[in-house]
């Protein structure tokens, strides 16, 4: 090599690297694409069509292994009722956050290493999940295994959520202060935390700061205490209802369900159930994209400044509107939310910020020095070259699971043993329910402009009285429904005059 040409070697290096990590970028899919390809397939051609157009972004086996690309699949699979498909792909989801786990229990700070994103680009990082999207899943695992009947590993998957939530909450305690020592040592300042121009007001308004944490969720423990009240634990049901209350105070639905908890397990009251006590679980809307937002930021050099590309996630406010009452067998039940899927992911996203923006300084700084080395080697030319590999390869995090519900709603009280015809905000859905034994989930879910009813959960049987004379028969109770191979249920008899009495419900419910 000449001595003309030396000088140009360094520079040569860094756009050999900066080509690699380019390369590296251009690869990774911006999930917003795949969930809007497979949402517009959805519309036009169904779930089939959704599904088909998500299976084709995976064509290696680690594609079709990894952890957002089997939550989407399984909650598509869930939405067409294949149940043990969906649950396969959860599965295959979980084992992902379990290895998660078991790092983030054993040794954090591996976890914490943020080489990649700190040094090119947040979606250079393996994507581990939102925290609240790993306490759904244990929670959707939960709610496929009702569907089939296996209620002993739904008992299960009920009890990792609440370890899950566990292990999230003590990670997450050490995780900005790590960001914040990583930035630095590397010299970046942490006192610039608020970013000119990024609408604060989507991570700062009422319902965000409601919230106790960015990955517990009502839902999940309503839930769970509905399933040991139906398996006959009360013990167990009660603390799922306390926390229920908890992370949504003031919502009458789940104050009943620990309110009238006693009275609903004694054994006085189940000898006299002639009605089914039904849960109903009402999902409506999407959940919420992340759109990146750019931003510059002068980075001091030894050559003066620079300027360095940012880019953050935005989550917009729902504007979806609200569902409020479900009509069933002549009874209005209240629709109460229980669950907003965007205020959780923008709560999640402000918990994340601190640590996100304190990276992005961090890669400020590097991409500065970067820069100024590049133009200080090969002037005017290798200058473009920093500003250009800058930009290209600051891409926000757009990755989450973009199957899930953006809201969800219950509504519980008793029903006559049979098929129903069931209204939405007087909008009624296009087959009968039915229900039976003395408890029944039903899961709903509103898609564009459809509603899809999931299989009907249903476990105890009502007690059976004998009838002694035709006088007797407003006083008959519902037959004991027989379980079937399929997990259906079928009522032998339902004596016309039991299915319109309130007088059959404990103390204190609503019916």
């Amino acid at each position: 090599m000449t001595r003309s040409q030396s000088p140009f070697r360094p520079c040569l290096l860094w756009v050999l690297a900066l080509s690699a990590a380019l390369t590296g970028c251009a690869t990774m899919q911006s999930h917003d694409k795949v969930a809007g390809d497979m949402q517009t397939a959805g519309r036009t051609g169904g779930i089939p069509a959704a599904l088909a157009s998500l299976e084709s972004t995976a064509k290696t086996e680690d594609e079709k292994t990894a952890l957002l690309f089997n939550l989407e699949r399984g909650e598509l699979l869930r939405m067409d009722r294949r149940y043990p498909d969906s649950t396969n792909a959860f599965l295959l989801a979980d084992n992902k956050v379990k290895e998660w786990e078991d790092t983030a229990k054993t040794n954090p700070s591996k976890l914490m290493g943020t080489v990649g994103a700190a040094l090119i680009s947040e979606r250079l990082k393996a994507y581990e999940g939102q925290d609240y999207e790993k306490v759904w899943l244990t929670t959707r695992l939960a709610m496929n295994r009702m569907a089939v009947g296996d209620f002993d590993n739904a008992r299960v998957d009920i009890k990792r959520t609440h370890e899950r939530e566990a292990v999230i909450a003590e990670f997450r305690s050490k995780e900005t202060l790590a960001a914040e020592e990583e930035a630095k040592s590397k010299g970046a300042s942490s006192g610039g935390k608020e970013l000119n121009g990024y609408p604060v007001e989507t991570l700062n308004d009422p319902e965000v700061l409601a919230l106790k944490n960015g990955y517990s969720n009502a839902l999940s423990h309503y839930l769970a205490g509905f399933l040991y009240e139906m398996l006959n634990e009360p013990g167990l049901a009660a603390p799922g209802y306390r926390k229920a209350i908890e992370l949504k105070p003031e919502t009458a639905v789940l104050e009943e369900g620990l309110r009238g908890l006693d009275t609903r397990t004694g054994f006085t009251w189940k000898r006299r159930q002639r009605m089914t006590d039904v849960l109903f679980i009402v999902e409506a809307g999407d959940a919420p994209a992340r759109k990146p937002k750019a931003f510059t930021l002068p980075v001091p050099t030894g050559r003066g400044l620079v300027t360095a590309s940012l880019s953050y996630p935005v989550i917009e406010p729902s504007q979806d509107p609200l569902l409020t009452q479900l009509s069933a067998a002549g009874t209005d039940f209240k629709l109460e939310k229980v669950v907003d899927v965007n205020v959780m992911a923008r709560r999640a996203l402000k918990d994340e910020m601190p640590g996100m923006v304190l990276r992005g300084f961090t890669r400020a700084v590097a991409k500065g020095v970067m820069q100024n080395e590049l133009q200080k080697r090969g002037g005017l030319i290798g200058g473009i070259i920093g500003a250009a590999a800058s930009v290209a390869t600051e891409q926000a995090d757009d990755r989450m699971w973009r199957m899930l519900p953006g809201r969800v709603y219950v509504a519980r009280g008793y029903l006559p043993p049979g098929e129903h015809i069931v209204t939405i905000n007087g909008r009624q859905l296009p087959t009968p329910i039915k229900v039976d034994g003395q408890y029944a989930l039903v899961p709903l879910r509103m898609y564009d402009n459809s509603v899809l009813i999931g299989d009907v959960a249903m476990l105890g049987q009502l007690p059976t009285v004998a009838v002694a004379a035709p006088q007797a028969a407003e006083a008959a109770p519902a037959a004991a429904p027989v379980r079937t191979n399929n997990n259906r249920t079928r009522n032998r008899t339902v004596p016309s005059a039991a299915v319109k009495s309130t007088s059959t419900a404990p103390a204190g419910t609503k019916n």
